[in-house]
């Protein structure tokens, strides 16, 4: 099976530190409705720690409404809060959907996560590269390089600790 059309990496976003993809995603990417997808899931709610799935609190769901193009609550969109699945819950419902595009498709999925955990590690290692650059030779490395600068700029603006998912 060719890979999707709207690529997995665009669905995953990060919440509560973890990385995540929404129940519309996954359920568009198995081939079945968001609905349908949310009846097996609720049906099977036991097999899905909180590590697994999570229902979005009302306030994270508008933030991430915001962010997506996603329908509005006035306009015939949802009236609940959606749920999201870590990489092991996506393939958890996979399981239960048992078709054999929700299989194939899953594949992709969790190969979208590794390359997401791949990129960040990589960054990680770039980023303590240079600020190990920074700290022995002092801020004079990166005042002669444009891109450097740029780089240590945005290093500053993040320094946000990277957490495991």
């Amino acid at each position: 099976m060719p890979p999707p059309a709207d690529p997995v990496p665009a669905r995953i976003f990060t919440i509560r530190g973890v990385r995540v993809i929404l129940d519309t995603g996954l359920a568009r990417l198995y081939g079945v409705s968001t609905k349908r997808f949310n009846e097996a899931f609720k049906r099977n709610r036991h097999r899905f720690p909180e590590d697994f799935a999570f229902q979005l609190t009302p306030e994270k769901a508008d933030n991430l409404r915001s962010q997506t193009v996603t329908s509005s609550q006035g306009h015939g969109g949802r009236r609940y809060s959606p749920w999201v699945f870590t990489e092991h819950g996506a393939l958890m419902a996979a399981n239960l959907l048992r078709s054999e595009r929700a299989v194939e498709m899953s594949v992709y999925v969790v190969r979208a996560f590794v390359k997401q955990r791949e990129m960040l590690t990589s960054n990680a290692v770039i980023l303590k590269l240079l600020a190990d650059e920074v700290r022995q030779h002092g801020d004079g490395v990166v005042k002669h390089s444009r891109t450097a600068r740029a780089a240590l700029a945005r290093v500053q603006l993040c320094r946000c600790p990277l957490r495991a998912a």
